[in-house]
């Protein structure tokens, strides 16, 4: 009898360590491209997602200190030695632009906010499956939000990949 109980703990810590494993989220590795270097769009997305709960600040483009959307956009790609434009409005002009159903990791996405029109006031990182990454108004953090919400989806202008994700291997396509 004295022998089974450190067998029994044994199976029961191997039982323990399995399902804790099986709890582990998933995350997806980045893409690979030809001669070995991953996928600047998926790096993109999840430096995005990696700010995920930082603050919002008005004209912000570091962690440190918080984010706005495109600041937000501007520090994420600025890691890769990506530069960008800083406003939404700029990038969206920056931008090339994609079908929704060409969206990769890593494209921007781009809404009007402003309810008598104006133009192009905001902008998020696509993450996938229908998702992007956005600093979104001032007293909230940086968050991922779903294109299927009826809020952004009537707010939707298109949708954008800049120049250097096309470069390394995304097709620009033709309409917003």
């Amino acid at each position: 009898m004295v022998r089974r109980k450190p067998q029994l703990r044994l199976l029961a810590l191997l039982i323990l360590v399995s399902l804790a494993a099986a709890c582990a989220p998933f995350r997806p590795q980045p893409a690979a491209l030809p001669g070995g270097l991953s996928d600047p769009g998926v790096r993109a997305a999840q430096d995005a997602v990696a700010q995920v709960g930082a603050p919002y600040l008005f004209g912000g483009a570091d962690p440190a200190r918080g984010f706005d959307c495109s600041g937000l956009v501007a520090y994420v790609f600025g890691q890769q030695g990506i530069a960008v434009p800083r406003t939404a409005a700029q990038q969206f002009a920056a931008a090339r632009p994609v079908h929704e159903a060409e969206l990769r990791p890593g494209d921007l996405v781009f809404f009007r906010m402003s309810p008598a029109g104006g133009g192009v006031g905001h902008v998020g990182i696509y993450t996938g499956q229908g998702r992007f990454v956005h600093a979104p108004e001032s007293g909230r953090r940086v968050t991922e939000a779903s294109l299927g919400d009826g809020y952004y989806r009537e707010r939707l202008v298109g949708y954008g990949r800049l120049a250097a994700l096309t470069a390394a291997g995304a097709s620009p396509s033709a309409a917003r």
